[in-house]
């Protein structure tokens, strides 16, 4: 736990600048509660072309909403860094969350749209994927989660986009509508 702080700290003393406290604050705000990315996957059910990515991202959100959130951040009980180093509580650029702080749920559900993006499109999904990397980033920043909650949240968002991808694959191998979706090369 020693080399979080350590990496956290770095970031505060070698990154936090007027332009990164401005911009970071907006950056993880596109994943509070999951809105962006919620509204994305919705807005994929509408054309034809996007529902197979939908389906795979929408799996995957709900995934990230019990697994993550309701399971194991109570389980887990991870007390957030600036709880434990209060000194950063009187810095905080944002306001402090409420729940434990294991794993980032900002980045899981992050990663497991942008995956479920690359699994339908690999063009929309490398933009995709570089706003989940800035918006982990932002998670460490804004000194909210330690390395190894964001790292569990990149690798939970991404199991659970493959997990959605295998189920609905499963579900509705066969269907016009879902062989459909497949965009040409």
């Amino acid at each position: 736990m020693d080399w979080e702080f350590t990496v956290l700290d770095w970031i505060q003393s070698n990154l936090r600048c007027g332009f990164l406290d401005t911009v970071m604050p907006i950056v993880t705000f596109l994943a509070d509660g999951g809105w962006f990315w919620i509204a994305l996957t919705l807005l994929g059910f509408i054309p034809k072309r996007t529902r197979k990515y939908a389906h795979v991202a929408a799996i995957a959100l709900i995934l990230c909403l019990l697994c993550g959130n309701v399971i194991l951040k109570p389980l887990i009980a991870r007390i957030r860094p600036y709880d434990v180093n209060t000194a950063m509580q009187s810095m905080l650029l944002v306001k402090a969350p409420d729940d434990f702080s294991f794993p980032s749920g900002h980045t899981q559900a992050s990663f497991a749209v942008a995956t479920s993006i690359c699994f339908w499109k690999r063009q929309w999904g490398i933009p995709a994927l570089i706003l989940a990397v800035v918006i982990a980033f932002s998670r460490m920043y804004l000194y909210v989660h330690y390395p190894t909650d964001v790292l569990a949240g990149f690798c939970f968002g991404v199991v659970f986009a493959f997990v959605g991808l295998l189920l609905c694959d499963k579900l509705f191998r066969g269907r016009k509508q879902w062989d459909g979706c497949t965009p040409k090369k």
